[in-house]
């Protein structure tokens, strides 16, 4: 059996691995919303959505609210800041390595070719 992750960032990489989870984050980034407006464009039972929502909750990346009856659901987007720092540091590695690479190419690109026989 692996171990749960408990570091946050494992925990927030772990919630957004599923692509419900992302298409809900997506529509909360649009503004609040219920379970029932959450669970409309999914062919799920709204406790298959609710499970979905209590790992983003678990995550950090949601929270809800309540207002009589009502529990809007909102986008929590600082643990999706530090995911994207972590992120970001091999975004630049790999952009560095790619513009060596290109370097390299050019510079092979400009030496002269063998002379053709003749």
């Amino acid at each position: 059996m692996s171990p749960v992750a408990t570091d946050r960032l494992s925990v927030v990489f772990g919630a957004l691995a599923d692509p419900t989870r992302r298409a809900i984050l997506a529509r909360l980034a649009e503004g609040e919303a219920t379970v029932n407006e959450l669970a409309e464009p999914f062919a799920m039972t709204l406790p298959a959505v609710s499970k979905h929502l209590k790992v983003l909750e678990q995550a950090g990346l949601i929270s809800r609210g309540r207002q009589a009856q009502w529990r809007p659901c909102r986008l929590e987007a600082e643990p999706l800041r530090e995911a994207t720092e972590w992120v970001e540091r091999y975004r630049r590695f790999w952009e560095s390595s790619f513009d060596k690479l290109d370097a390299h190419l050019r510079r092979l690109m400009e030496q002269p070719g063998p002379t053709p026989p003749g």
